[in-house]
């Protein structure tokens, strides 16, 4: 298994919202470099970034929040990036700049061609973010929520990479909630268990691992980290199982 911490960028700072509404901010560090810095020495591989004010504007808006991880980070860690990505040239422009991965969230519903295209151009770069409202897909920044079906958008880009966050149980500690992240049709021999990454609302290494029967399963923590709620060293070693993830190493 792969943990991924998460990064979610407000006003430049690190936050965790409270099912997912802007106007319910907790900031937990106002210097995102040197959070990402601690993630990497604590031994984490990854950073799960998302530019929350981007998402709802439909731009970039923490670019310099963003360079100050993706320096700090260095080559100790790989950097997966989300959040107002709607067009090619912003695609381009991130992974020039070091983001080893590229999650499409809004513009995979509102323009699938792109995910395509960008899929197409830069092979295992490229994901698709699913963030789900009672099954439905939140686009905009979780402002909107579309008719959509999480699972039937996951379907659709399964091969390009999926990450799914449930909104309801974030920052409250009470878990993640199983039965609003998609998962593989109930017809699939793997339908027991989500084979894309997944967050929200796990805070102990034993949520965790048991919400973990796949070898393919991997998850995001964010303000349990940050927070130091999360013994880090206990919790990697607490997860059994190995990861591969498409186009990652």
């Amino acid at each position: 298994m792969i943990l991924f911490p998460a990064i979610d960028l407000k006003d430049g700072a690190c936050v965790r919202l409270v099912k997912g509404d802007m106007d319910h901010a907790t900031v937990y560090n106002e210097n995102p470099g040197e959070q990402a810095q601690a993630f990497v020495e604590m031994g984490f591989s990854w950073v799960h970034v998302v530019d929350l004010d981007g998402a709802v504007a439909g731009k970039t808006e923490n670019e310099e929040a963003v360079d100050s991880i993706l320096w700090c980070v260095g080559d100790k860690a790989k950097v997966q990036l989300g959040g107002g990505i709607r067009n090619r040239p912003t695609i381009d422009n991130w992974l020039e700049k070091g983001v080893t991965r590229v999650i499409l969230g809004t513009a995979a519903v509102r323009d699938p061609e792109l995910v395509r295209e960008a899929a197409k151009a830069y092979p295992g770069q490229i994901a698709v973010g699913i963030d789900a409202r009672g099954g439905k897909v939140a686009i905009e920044g979780w402002t909107e929520t579309s008719e959509l079906a999480a699972v039937d958008l996951a379907k659709l880009f399964e091969d390009a990479g999926v990450i799914a966050t449930a909104c309801s149980p974030a920052s409250t500690g009470k878990g993640r909630s199983r039965s609003r992240i998609p998962s593989r049709s109930r017809s699939s021999p793997q339908a027991a268990s989500p084979p894309w990454p997944t967050s929200s609302g796990s805070r102990s290494p034993t949520q965790r691992s048991s919400k973990a029967p796949s070898p393919a399963a991997r998850f995001m923590t964010g303000g349990s980290t940050q927070k130091g709620r999360l013994r880090c060293f206990s919790l990697l070693n607490s997860l059994e199982y190995p990861l591969k993830l498409k186009g990652a190493s």
